[in-house]
Order: structure tokens, then C-alpha cells, then sequence
């Protein structure tokens, strides 16, 4: 899986970065790739696991060095995403983001994908997510910095991309690191969350267990 960080303004000046000049990319692992409503395991050592609602897409076919205009033919449709993360491993830990994003259960995907044709406009679908019934984010793909198709258009220009294959586009303001003070998550917490379009999923966080 192909993520994509710091795509909202809003969510970059919440955890205090930069806002890109082009998109932040990094990867999950496929041992992260879990079910809709299956539950979210805190890893060893957490303490600052986070959520983050988002849009992704699913690629059709492959794709290598295609133009923002093509793009669309080469999706096979849009999911439901939560980028589970653990914010002291991306950022205290040294080196990239890749070993918060990518623990054990940290990508629930679902519980559908729904092709082209019968989605709304994807630049313009909320999304919100709730913990413990609060709600926590509640924004619009309408605020990405960088909109879905340049998006992935924009990978391919530096992989290649196979049918398959998910891309991530980014989420909105209200992840627990952006709080003041941050809150992150712990055993026995319950998330929701949805996208216009995509369903909802929910999720009952689990501390690990050898």
C-alpha cells in the first residue's frame, strides 16, 4: 500500500509540519492490511497509536508513467481506509514513518470498493471518524492539498503501480496527535468511521498480547 501524508492543510499544521510542496509519500506493509470491523492491536511498546480516516483507491491495471487526464482508466475503484498510526515510532524512533504506519492490523480496509461510476465526486465527500462515540475528524476530500487523481498519477511517475495495489490519499484535521493535550488510543477504545459513498467501519482497540 501506497500512503500519502500531510494531504489536508488543516491535519499538516495540526502536528506542526511544513505544508508540502508535492505530495509525502510512504508505505504499509501488507501485514498491516486488516478487515473493516476487525479489531486494531496496540503494538508492543505503543503509547502513542493514532487514527486517521481516509480515502483510497484501488488500482485496475498496471500503471507506470501516466498522465493526470488517463488516470481514471486505470482505477478499479475507491475504499474506505484507516491509516492506524503510531506517532512516537514515526517520529522518535529515527528514519522514516514507515515503521509507525506499518504494525501489525494498522490498515483496515472497507467494507466495499466501489467502482468509478457509481461514486459521487471524490473531491468533494465527507469524512469523519468518532472515538468512543466523540466525534474526532470531520472534514472533506474538497481540503486535500492534492487531489486524488494528480495523486496517483503523480506515483507512477516513481513506480510502478499493479492491479491491486492501494493508494492512500491523506486525512483531515482531528488525529489524536493534533488534540491539546494529544490523546491517543487505548485497550478497550471503539472507533467509527466513514466516508461519503464508502460505508463506515469499527473497529475495538485490543492492547497487544504475546
Amino acid at each position: 500500500m501506497v500512503c500519502v501524508g500531510l494531504n489536508y492543510r488543516d491535519h499538516a499544521i495540526e502536528v506542526g509540519a511544513s505544508i508540502p510542496s508535492e505530495p509525502v509519500i510512504f508505505i504499509k506493509s501488507t501485514s498491516a492490511l486488516n478487515g473493516p470491523n476487525d479489531e486494531i492491536i496496540i503494538p508492543k511498546g505503543s503509547e502513542k497509536t493514532d487514527w486517521e480516516c481516509e480515502l483510497a483507491v484501488v488500482i485496475g491495471k498496471k500503471a507506470t508513467y501516466i498522465d493526470e487526464a488517463d488516470i481514471e482508466d486505470y482505477i478499479a475503484g475507491y475504499v474506505l481506509h484507516n491509516d492506524v498510526s503510531e506517532r512516537a515510532f514515526m517520529f522518535e524512533r529515527n528514519g522514516t514513518w514507515d515503521k509507525g504506519k506499518g504494525c501489525d492490523t494498522f490498515a483496515p480496509l472497507g467494507p466495499y470498493v466501489i467502482t468509478p461510476d457509481e461514486m459521487p465526486d471524490i473531491d468533494n465527500l465527507r469524512v469523519w471518524l468518532n472515538v468512543n462515540g466523540k466525534p474526532m475528524q470531520n472534514g472533506n476530500t474538497a481540503d486535500m492539498i492534492f487531489k486524488t487523481h494528480y495523486l496517483v498519477s503523480y506515483i507512477t511517475q516513481f513506480m510502478t503501480l499493479l492491479p491491486g495495489d492501494i493508494v492512500s490519499t491523506g486525512t483531515p484535521a482531528g488525529s489524536g496527535i493534533g488534540l491539546k493535550p494529544s490523546v491517543f488510543l487505548k485497550d478497550g477504545d471503539i472507533m467509527e468511521l466513514g466516508i461519503e459513498g464508502l460505508g463506515s467501519q469499527r473497529q475495538t482497540v485490543k492492547a497487544y498480547k504475546p
